[in-house]
């Protein structure tokens, strides 16, 4: 319940997609400090990386936990999906462009949602870790492209899961 997720309890979230000539299921677990993302067309966890943001950086550092070192799409989708910013998060990184306004020109607490509304940024303004485990064959650009852009969609409309 969102009572248990806000006193420090574990949301679970499951959904799914075909994207492209695939069935491909997302699995999130919110946890208090932390967001555990599960992707794949079957149970498996062949790899796991780890991705959090770093005040010396504007780009999250990531790290393979688990899996092949070479392969790295578990890292990278991590990476992406936790963009930092001068503040501590770029909403552009996770939200779609033109949600957030001039929010990077304008100033950082100017956006196009209600004050007290905005979206929480999965390791942005919560300073989460987001653990990522991408199990599926296909690591080509423009697929892995589609599973982020299927995890944000989830993201906006679902906020308090993440």
């Amino acid at each position: 319940s969102a009572a248990a997720a806000a006193a420090g309890g574990i949301a679970l979230h499951d959904f799914s997609g075909r994207l492209g000539e695939q069935q491909v299921h997302f699995h999130a677990m919110r946890l208090r400090d932390s967001l555990f993302l599960w992707v794949g067309a079957a149970p498996a966890l062949a790899s796991l990386a780890v991705a959090m943001c770093s005040p010396r950086d504007s780009v999250p550092v990531a790290a393979s936990l688990l899996g092949d070192p070479s392969d790295t799409a578990s890292a990278c989708l991590a990476q992406r999906l936790g963009r930092c910013g001068r503040a501590g998060v770029d909403p552009g990184g996770w939200l779609p462009r033109g949600r957030w306004g001039e929010a990077g020109r304008a100033g950082r607490n100017r956006s196009w949602w209600p004050r007290g509304q905005q979206p929480r940024s999965p390791s942005g303004k919560t300073k989460k870790q987001i653990f990522v485990s991408y199990n599926l064959q296909n690591t080509d650009n423009n697929f892995t492209l589609l599973i982020e852009n299927r995890i944000k969609e989830e993201m906006m409309a679902f906020p308090e899961k993440f």
